[in-house]
């Protein structure tokens, strides 16, 4: 991946607040470091930092933490490595943080996964899917919000075996995120039609896929169903040329992140029909209230609908308030421990981190892609809890062994 600009370059977002303090008083902050790929992925970031800042505001607006003003400190990782370890010192050595959150990239946030189990500072890792991050590359410190790609393809699972499709097609960005997406269809695959076989597998390059000749190439294989972790741009562009060369016609398609409301409006009237997708659903969740709530409010403040993202960036937040208020002081090492097993009533409904490896049971939503008003929508959703599609406790204790 590219470094856009020298990390000297990369500079702080701070989101401003109103000081609940009394006139006169010493103001005294908790402090929080927010890292993502602003630069490299915009459409993907920045309602993540939307949402942290509605959740900021909320926090300081209500006194605080623990009589303290909350403070987040946000610097662009520049979606890649390097970048991220630079500015995830700078923000734990001189900034002072008590803990970190945030990244888009799966590989960056394995690199400050593995920077906060040596610098014994919590990270909750928003965005970013990718298995090893809590498997072979997990440690006490690093903690993950939103499910895996194992739990993701899990919840997936009873569909795949309803399908009855035999000869499949996968197709990702190549990376790790790609690949582990893969793997982890191929496992279930194998799990639920064992007579299942992949005819093909394609890895376009990350924002350069050529879909007309991606398309020919899957075509060629007579997959009777296809298996899809393109996202973003990607995705869409997937979509409208598969869709304007009959790739999927007479196809089952199954893919990741397509339901997530910037994909949908990208589609718009070109959204294809029935595709089975994870995503989000925002506006036609009722329940629980709370998540009506900041669906009104970011609805309000920036013209449309919230992605995951924004939901997760939010969630983060409060996740980590509660685990402060819960140790009773900010100290990293303190609310470290405090997350450990922790228990969480989100927007979303109610979660916990697992002990042995620190992910959370957050579930995601699974439905169908249809057209609605001439824009792109999610059909026929559903909300699955992730605590089922966990992986086995041995099954962790035998990744970190490796």
């Amino acid at each position: 991946m590219a470094t856009f600009g020298k990390f000297a370059g990369i500079t702080a977002v701070l989101a401003t607040c109103v000081c609940w303090l009394a006139p006169g008083a010493e103001a005294q902050t908790i402090k929080l470091g927010e890292l993502n790929s602003y630069s490299r992925f915009p459409a993907g970031t920045v309602p993540a930092r939307n949402g942290w800042q509605i959740a900021l505001e909320e926090i300081n607006a209500k006194g605080g933490i623990l009589g303290q003003k909350l403070e987040i400190i946000s610097l662009d990782d520049g979606g890649t490595p390097t970048d991220a370890l630079r500015a995830a010192e700078q923000l734990v050595t001189r900034d002072k943080v008590s803990a970190l959150f945030g990244v888009w990239a799966s590989n960056v946030a394995v690199a400050i996964g593995e920077y906060a189990g040596r610098e014994k500072v919590p990270y909750i890792s928003t965005i970013p899917i990718t298995n090893s991050l809590t498997m072979e590359n997990g440690n006490p410190y690093t903690f993950r919000l939103r499910p895996n790609l194992h739990m993701q393809i899990g919840m997936l699972g009873d569909d795949v075996a309803r399908l009855g499709a035999r000869r499949w097609a996968i197709v990702g960005p190549n990376y790790e995120f790609g690949h582990s997406a893969a793997d982890s269809f191929k496992r279930v695959l194998k799990q639920r039609v064992p007579d299942a076989e992949i005819v093909v597998e394609q890895y376009p390059a990350l924002g350069k896929i050529d879909a007309g000749a991606l398309a020919n190439a899957l075509e060629a294989a007579k997959p009777d169903a296809i298996f899809s972790s393109l996202f973003a741009s990607d995705a869409a562009q997937f979509a409208r040329d598969g869709q304007s060369r009959g790739l999927f016609e007479g196809r089952t398609v199954i893919q990741l992140a397509t339901g997530e409301p910037d994909v949908l409006r990208a589609l718009g009237p070109n959204t294809p029909e029935n595709w089975l997708v994870t995503g989000y659903p925002a506006d036609q969740i009722t329940e629980p209230t709370p998540h009506k709530e900041f669906l009104a409010k970011y609805i309000e403040r920036y013209k449309e609908l919230p992605t995951s993202n924004a939901l997760l960036a939010y969630t983060s937040v409060y996740v980590l308030k509660a685990a402060v208020e819960k140790a009773g002081n900010a100290e990293p090492q303190e609310l470290a421990k405090a997350l450990k097993g922790f228990k969480f009533e989100s927007i979303a409904g109610p979660i916990y981190f697992r002990a042995i490896d620190n992910q959370s049971t957050l579930g995601y939503w699974i439905g169908r892609t249809t057209v609605k008003d001439g824009k792109g929508a999610l059909k026929d959703w559903r909300y699955v809890p992730g605590e089922k599609y966990l992986f086995s406790e041995d099954e962790v204790r035998a990744a970190r062994k490796q």
